[in-house]
This record gives structure tokens, C-alpha cells and sequence, in this order.
């Protein structure tokens, strides 16, 4: 099964580039590039696609509002966003995951792994550690947003969701998490599963952003 992909960089020797690397792989296919946030709405409007490799800084509309925009409007499916940053721009990265992006690499990472990334992410997963997921956190999370909020969909989880929820906050993997409560790994998956339905999020970096930003989990806790 093929994986469409979109391009969304304001620099043409970089969409060649990723292009140049995509277009060698016969599960992915390159299907249109954008030079800003607002020109990836007018093509997504024109085309299908399953990720979005979106960079930040860009002129008339950057990255992370571009990306807010993508998940508003397609909260259940496709296409899911990969954000590309650089050292110094962690912030923009985090606002993207808070925005609703499936997660990020930075501009510099090998090949293999930016292709690897691409097939993870349009599997419905992340490509963010939960370990390094909770770093980003606990450095910007006090600065980023509003503080602890209540959130009526968390009472909606069982006292056992809730434990997992957690656990996966805490950067703990399915296998970690089904070691620690005693019991099988499946069983794990089929709890992240129904956490992320409940709370009507795409992944679980977004459940580790709702966790921190309940208060469920404080930076540093």
C-alpha cells in the first residue's frame, strides 16, 4: 500500500531533497509540495494524502498553525503531520504536538530514519520516544500553556485507564506498562486504544500532552 505524501517547506532545495529521498521508495509517493502553512490547505483541499512532512519557520502561515488547522479539520483520519525542526526551534515543535502532530525530527536526521518515520506516522503512530516526549514536557510545558485545566472527557476514564494514562505520560512503553501492572502487553494496546477514543485524541503524544496539561502529570513529577 502506497503512502502518500505531501511536502510543505519554503525552501526549494530542501522539498528536492525529500522528494529526491521519497521518490526512491516504492511504498511512498510524493503526491504535492507547498511553500507555506497556507498553501498545503489550498493543496490538501486538492489532494489525498496520508503525512504531511511539514517544516516550522515559514512565511504567511507557519507550520504550527498550519498543522492546528490539518487536525481541526480532520480530527479522525489522514493526513497525519510530521514536523521537521531544527536544534533551536524546540519550541515551535512542541506547539506543533500540542497543535495535534503526530510528532517530529529534526531537519538533520538520516535518511532512513525520516523514511521510517514517514511509515510509522501513517500507521497512526508516533515517532516521538515517550522518554523524549516527556523532556520536551518537562522543560516547556510550565511555558507553554495555561496551566492544569479540568477536562471532563478524564472522567470518563476507568480507574484502570486512568493508571495507564499515567504510565504512558511517564514515557513508559506498552511493554514496561503491562510489566508494571501485571498484565499482558495486548491487553495494554487495547487500553491505550480505548484511552485515546475516549479522549478523542490521534496518538499517544497527544495523550501525554492532555496529561500535563490536566495536571495529571506536573514537569519534573
Amino acid at each position: 500500500m502506497t503512502v502518500r505524501v505531501v511536502i510543505v517547506d519554503d525552501q526549494a532545495l530542501v522539498r528536492a531533497g525529500f522528494r529526491m529521498v521519497l521518490d526512491s521508495q516504492p511504498d511512498l509517493a510524493v503526491v504535492g509540495e507547498a511553500i507555506d502553512g497556507a498553501d498545503a490547505l489550498r493543496l490538501l483541499a486538492r489532494v489525498e494524502a496520508d503525512v504531511v512532512v511539514m517544516d516550522v519557520r515559514m512565511p504567511t502561515m507557519d507550520g504550527v498553525e498550519a498543522t492546528r488547522r490539518i487536525c481541526r479539520d480532520r480530527p479522525a483520519g489522514p493526513p497525519r503531520v510530521l514536523v521537521l525542526t531544527t536544534f533551536d526551534t524546540e519550541e515551535d515543535a512542541f506547539a506543533a504536538l500540542q497543535a495535534g502532530a503526530s510528532g517530529f525530527l529534526l531537519k538533520n536526521v538520516p535518511p532512513e530514519e525520516l523514511l521510517a518515520a514517514i511509515r510509522v506516522v501513517a500507521q497512526g503512530d508516533s515517532v516521538v520516544a515517550p522518554s523524549i516526549t516527556r523532556r520536551l514536557l518537562d522543560r516547556f510545558a510550565g511555558r507553554l500553556g495555561p496551566g492544569p485545566a479540568e477536562d471532563p472527557r478524564i472522567g470518563q476514564l476507568t480507574e484502570r485507564e486512568r493508571e495507564i494514562l499515567l504510565l504512558v505520560a511517564q514515557g513508559l512503553s506498552n511493554a514496561e506498562i503491562a510489566a508494571r501492572v501485571h498484565v499482558a502487553e495486548a491487553t495494554v494496546k487495547t487500553h491505550v486504544g480505548r484511552i485515546l477514543a475516549k479522549l478523542q485524541l490521534r496518538d499517544r503524544v497527544q495523550a501525554v500532552v492532555l496529561a500535563y496539561e490536566t495536571g495529571l502529570v506536573t514537569p519534573g513529577g
